[in-house]
């Protein structure tokens, strides 16, 4: 009997220890691993097997700055946050991720780095479009009552559109007792394929820039801003969210982004060119 309490605890304790060795592995101190979503062109997206985008490149300047190697693990948009708050598996994500208060409550996030707005992607002709007074088309999201809304879950379309349909506390939503309906997708690609096949969409729901990448590839698709009215547009900001006890890497991403982000004389900054590199890559694939 104490022969076969000693094995299981010797076994126990092997678990433990080869516990904490990929935990130690999947953090080192010679590498930063991020936690992305690799389905939102362009900061994120698929080139053959190889994550590239945006976010990337911001991430492999982080590298070099601390001189360690940049591993990009794709998963889930859900589960980014929390993982990273973990700091178990992963140090910091960046996947396009809108800061939020109860995301802050989490993690620590980097200073912003590009301003988005939410856009709908519809078939030509569907919803009636409008000028704002800055010159933009926009839609009403009035115009989307009794729709079948695509959206990717767990990004702030979804949380948009969830409220706008079950209101928020006191706020009654735009679309409360219209029959609208949230349907959800893993990824925006996902659901704009549902919207191209007519299955089960009627409009899809996400950010500026993947919704312009992901209708560029459909000419029977169009896509413009989402406005309460003719001034009041979903903005949003985009940061990398860091881990609460990664501070030296905090820093340094800032000191990236700080750099990337000063405007030459023509009013471009180096992620105002990445942005635009990105948009180009890849014109005939689907990511």
């Amino acid at each position: 009997m104490k022969n076969l309490i000693k094995s299981i605890t010797f076994i126990i304790l092997t678990i433990i220890i080869l516990g904490a060795c990929f935990t130690l592995c999947a953090c080192g101190s010679d590498r930063i691993v991020v936690y992305t979503n690799a389905f939102f062109a362009p900061f994120e997206y698929y080139d053959g097997t190889d994550i590239v985008g945006v976010d990337v490149e911001i991430m492999n300047l982080v590298g070099k700055k601390l001189n360690k190697k940049v591993t990009i693990k794709n998963v889930d948009f859900g589960v980014i946050i929390d993982e990273v708050a973990s700091g178990k598996l992963c140090d910091c994500g960046a996947a396009g991720i809108t800061v939020t208060q109860s995301r802050l409550e989490k993690v620590n996030f980097s200073i912003p780095y590009y301003t988005s707005v939410q856009y709908v992607i519809f078939e030509q002709g569907d919803f009636t479009t409008l000028t704002a007074d800055d010159g933009n088309e926009y839609v009403l999201w009035s115009e989307l009552a009794g729709k079948k809304i695509g959206t990717q879950l767990d990004t702030t379309g979804d949380v948009y559109v969830d409220i706008e349909i079950n209101g928020d506390g006191d706020y009654v939503g735009e679309l409360a007792g219209t029959g609208a309906e949230s349907i959800q997708y893993d990824n925006a690609q996902l659901a704009v394929q549902a919207l191209v096949n007519g299955k089960n969409v009627d409009a899809v729901v996400i950010d500026q820039m993947p919704a312009i990448y992901l209708a560029k590839n459909y000419p029977n698709l169009r896509c413009v801003a989402l406005y309460y009215d003719n001034e009041m547009a979903t903005t949003e900001e985009y940061a990398i969210a860091v881990n609460k006890s990664q501070n030296k890497l905090l820093d340094a991403i800032n000191e990236v982004l700080t750099e990337l982000l000063v405007k030459d004389e023509n009013g471009e900054s180096e992620i105002d060119r990445l942005i635009a590199k990105h948009f180009g890559i890849n014109d005939d694939k689907s990511n």
